[in-house]
């Protein structure tokens, strides 16, 4: 083959080959676009669910990003037009799912708000929002404390009179009535009293004439005996 034929099929042969060399740069391309997509965190990998575990109510939230990216998972309680914060954690994803707990008594029928924030990649809500169970987690009533018995009344014991300090007061002796007729002049009782009474003075009258009435019949005796002699 002469160089003149070389020099005609070149032009052929250069265009196949950019053609060639232009589909494998967008094989190429697609293939690390895929690549790219796959890798980063998306929020259809994130779900929550409303359980309970025993008697306790927990909102679960599952990250299946197995490109591991940290993200932040916040949970809210919708009411009346409000909102309130249960809590928020950090994450990172695995292929077969990374787990965050919120421990939260959640009550039936409720509307909870879960937003996720990694990076630049997301930052949006879970849709559609959690909304619980019918039913709340089963909860035993605290036994109730019985009612204190109340302690029946006690008698008091009889209370003994105080023993009293001052002596008692002796009977005052009755006054005897004053008597006017004389007693006999052996009488013990009239030899035995004393003091200030009314009839001493009679009784000492009275003892001096018996006296004196004596001494003269003696004296009189004498005189008489004297006489006969």
């Amino acid at each position: 083959m002469s160089d003149s034929s070389f020099s005609f099929l070149w032009p052929r042969i250069s265009a196949r080959a950019a053609r060639f060399a232009g589909v494998a740069a967008a094989a190429s391309a697609l293939a690390l676009g895929a690549a790219g997509t796959a890798s980063a965190c998306n929020i259809s990998e994130f779900t929550a669910a409303a359980e309970c575990t025993g008697e306790q109510g927990v909102i679960t939230v599952v990250d299946k990003d197995p490109s591991g990216v940290q993200a932040t998972v916040s949970v809210y309680l919708k009411s009346g037009g409000a909102e309130k914060l249960i809590g928020s954690q950090d994450v990172k994803g695995t292929r077969e799912g990374a787990t965050l707990t919120f421990k939260e008594d959640w009550q039936p029928n409720a509307t909870y708000r879960v937003h996720v924030k990694a990076g630049d990649q997301v930052d949006e809500d879970i849709s559609p929002e959690l909304t619980t169970p019918g039913k709340a987690c089963a909860t035993t009533p605290a036994p109730s404390k019985p009612a204190p018995s109340k302690p029946a009344p006690s008698k008091p014991a009889p209370s003994k009179p105080a023993p009293s300090t001052s002596a008692p007061a002796s009977p005052t002796p009755a006054a005897p009535a004053p008597s006017n007729s004389p007693a006999p002049a052996g009488s013990s009782d009239n030899l035995a009293e004393t003091g200030s009474s009314s009839n001493t003075p009679l009784f000492a009258g009275l003892a001096g004439a018996l006296v004196v009435a004596g001494g003269g019949i003696v004296f009189a005796l004498r005189k008489r005996g004297a006489a006969q002699r």
